[in-house]
């Protein structure tokens, strides 16, 4: 007698990947240390000094223009004794000197003045440079990846180019930075945003103003494709993209907001934010205003299902679900390339 062969379930993340210490560390070294980087807009380093200092999963990096206006980034980590150069954010320095014994390092990274320290044959300036870091960009977006053996940006971009052709993003200006803290992990709030099968019971105003029937969410190279059709009403009308591992793109006809997807611990993420408009003038800040708050509301309706979902993958009782072969696509997707990146069987 011949039986029916069952076709292998298509399952989430076992559950202790959403908490468990080990795997946190494990996507530190083998995603986070190695993947391209979202940072943000290009364009506040303009000058020659102007910096970014920022953080990815505990390692604090920044990004500086050099005398010779080129790019350039590095760990932000003295190499005398651990101390740091900036905090986190945009400024401008004309010397790199850190804040713990005021070692002072060229733009370029070199050690240069190493105060009082004292005479020690042994001792050598040149050995002691800052820690490089690979820097990117593209259209006037910025890209850091602390691998200094990684392939170029342009080789990691996936679909991303072919997706956004036909959207001037270039012509688009920052006009502001919105943070977010959630209590769940990373991977939990991801999940959540590579699907719409959400949208009806967590977003209302958002499902009145799309043809939910007709989402779609599917997957390209290293990208999650996201597009519904607009009803009367909406600010939106483009397309809605996630790329691996941790950056949200959403790109319209007249401007686009960016996201980093940043994990602060195993249980903690970090939302950053950028609204982008083509129409910077004066006479419509409100508009821009009311757009950027619309999409604030609808980013932080998501917050307590996923804080509720991390608690209960946390709980002990929940193991494994069934991903939906119509609605979570882009779920299995970064699932699948999640288990690419640890070397772990589907």
């Amino acid at each position: 007698m011949n039986y029916p062969i069952k076709a292998q379930a298509q399952l989430t993340l076992p559950a202790d990947w959403y908490h468990a210490p080990e795997i946190f560390q494990r996507e530190r070294r083998a995603v986070f240390a190695k993947e391209w980087q979202f940072l943000g807009p290009v364009a506040p380093l303009a000058k020659p000094g102007d910096y970014l200092a920022t953080e990815i999963t505990g390692w604090r990096i920044f990004v500086i223009r050099d005398r010779e206006g080129r790019l350039r980034g590095f760990h932000n980590l003295c190499r005398h004794r651990a101390g740091h150069f900036m905090d986190d954010g945009h400024g401008h320095c004309e010397v790199l000197r850190c804040k713990y014994h005021s070692w002072a390092y060229d733009l370029d990274g070199r050690l240069r003045v190493t105060p009082a320290f004292g005479e020690a044959p042994w001792f050598d300036k040149t050995d002691y440079p800052l820690l490089p870091i690979q820097v990117g960009e593209w259209r006037g977006l910025l890209f850091a990846n602390l691998d200094p053996e990684a392939r170029p940006l342009a080789d990691c971009l996936g679909a991303l180019p072919e997706l956004t052709s036909a959207y001037p993003m270039e012509s688009f200006a920052c006009v502001k930075q919105v943070e977010f803290d959630i209590a769940c992990n990373w991977k939990t709030y991801t999940d959540n945003f590579v699907e719409g099968y959400h949208i009806p019971s967590i977003h209302p105003w958002l499902n009145a103003k799309i043809d939910f029937a007709r989402f779609e969410a599917y997957a390209r190279e290293n990208v999650v494709v996201m597009k519904a059709p607009q009803r009367e009403g909406s600010i939106y009308g483009g397309i809605w993209l996630w790329a691996y591992p941790n950056m949200t793109l959403s790109v319209y006809p007249d401007g686009m907001n960016t996201s980093r997807i940043l994990p602060v611990d195993r249980q903690r993420s970090r939302l950053v934010y950028h609204f982008y408009f083509r129409d910077t003038a004066p006479a419509g800040e409100a508009g821009r205003a009311a757009a950027i708050e619309t999409n604030c509301a609808i980013v932080r309706e998501d917050f307590g299902i996923c804080e509720i979902a991390q608690r209960n993958l946390e709980a002990g009782l929940f193991e494994r679900g069934p991903l939906s072969p119509r609605q979570e696509q882009g779920v299995r997707y970064f699932h699948d390339r999640l288990r690419q990146s640890l070397q772990e069987p589907g």
